[in-house]
């Protein structure tokens, strides 16, 4: 069989294929389909794969196209926060160099506002340490700098100057352990001396604590110290407490209290007035003119004491009480007779000229007390 096959090779090759060919073609006409049997294998074989390779062609494409629109968004993305970080900083920028014209117009009204020759001075650095209340300034001896003048700001006493050298200078805060300035209270004028603690507040010291202060009142400098000339603002009573040995009065500084970037060494200090009671330690706040009479009343003309000041309701009675002991011979506070009240007191002598006799009397409501 072997040497048949082997003999015959090629002609049971081809006899195999004829075969085959006529079995497809019984099986086609069978089937009764006009599409080749070849056709039908090769498109079953072929579209599966043509369909896996156009997927991957199709998802190749995608991811190529959003991976570059991805890089574009990504550099878009850190475009954008460098420009936003750069506006950031010149927004910061401009809001501190706004806040620094503001001060420096606000020091510039402060200083024409007070007598003192005053030298405006920037903060260059602050002593080391947390706990430090020293810091430097840019101006020193060159400028007129010396030690032991104050350093103020708008709001009030600041420190003084206790090292200068020719370009910068050291200024210890009012806050500072062992400063001290002397003082004086609005209403009661008690005076006494502002210690710094070392803390945000002050003690106020060497004043009368049977009738002390009350929280919320103004401290004024009062000069004693020959360091801050009288009638600058030093602060505010904070609180009132019992302590080791008695009343302790802690003040707030109101020099501090806006953390200034910028002071005013008072290069020649003038003494100033301690502002009566009830009047802001700074300007800026306005006050209504008085109230017009009511309708149908004398409309009487303000009385002004020897200063030019307006007087009270309390110092014009006082000065009806002394017109009137003086025109009746009496000295007030005395013993012995006691002055008509019910009279009408003699007119103001102008210019220290004699007043006039006390005029007759007449019956009137005796005056309020």
């Amino acid at each position: 069989m072997d040497s048949f096959l082997g003999r015959y090779r090629n002609l049971s090759v081809l006899l195999l294929l004829v075969v085959g060919q006529l079995m497809l073609l019984a099986f086609q006409i069978r089937s009764s389909q006009d599409v080749p049997l070849i056709r039908v294998w090769v498109a079953s074989v072929v579209t599966p794969l043509a369909r896996a390779l156009e997927t991957g062609r199709t998802a190749a494409a995608w991811f190529l196209s959003e991976y570059f629109v991805w890089q574009d968004a990504v550099r878009e993305n850190r475009e954008l926060r460098r420009r936003l970080g750069e506006l950031e900083l010149r927004n910061r920028f401009l809001s501190a160099e706004l806040a620094t014209a503001e001060r420096a117009q606000a020091l510039a009204q402060f200083r024409a506002r007070i007598p003192s020759k005053t030298l405006a001075v920037r903060i260059i650095g602050s002593g080391a340490g947390p706990d430090a209340h020293t810091v430097f300034i840019d101006r020193g001896s060159s400028d007129g700098v010396m030690k032991g003048m104050a350093a103020i700001t708008p709001e009030g006493i600041a420190g003084k100057v206790v090292a200068a050298w020719p370009m910068s200078s050291l200024v210890q805060l009012i806050t500072a352990p062992g400063a001290v300035a002397g003082v004086v209270t609005q209403k009661l004028r008690l005076r006494g001396s502002l210690r710094g603690t070392g803390g945000a507040l002050c003690m106020l010291e060497h004043v009368d604590t049977d009738t002390p202060p009350e929280p919320g009142e103004w401290v004024y400098t009062s000069g004693a110290d020959r360091v801050f000339p009288r009638g600058l603002p030093a602060g505010q009573v904070k609180m009132v407490r019992e302590g080791r040995a008695g009343k302790e009065i802690l003040v707030e500084p109101s020099g501090l209290k806006s953390r200034p970037d910028e002071l005013i060494i008072v290069l020649d200090g003038v003494h100033g007035l301690i502002p009566p009671p009830g009047a802001q330690p700074a300007e800026g706040v306005s006050l209504l003119p008085p109230p017009p009479p009511e309708p149908g009343a004398e409309e009487t003309a303000p009385v002004r004491g020897a200063n030019g000041n307006l007087l009270t309701d309390a110092d014009r009675l006082a000065e009806r009480y002394r017109r009137l002991s003086e025109a009746q011979g009496v000295q007030l506070g005395s013993k012995g007779k006691v002055p008509d009240f019910t009279r009408d007191p003699a007119p103001a002598a102008p210019n220290g000229a004699t007043a006039a006799p006390a005029a007759p009397a007449r019956k009137q409501e005796p005056p309020r007390p």
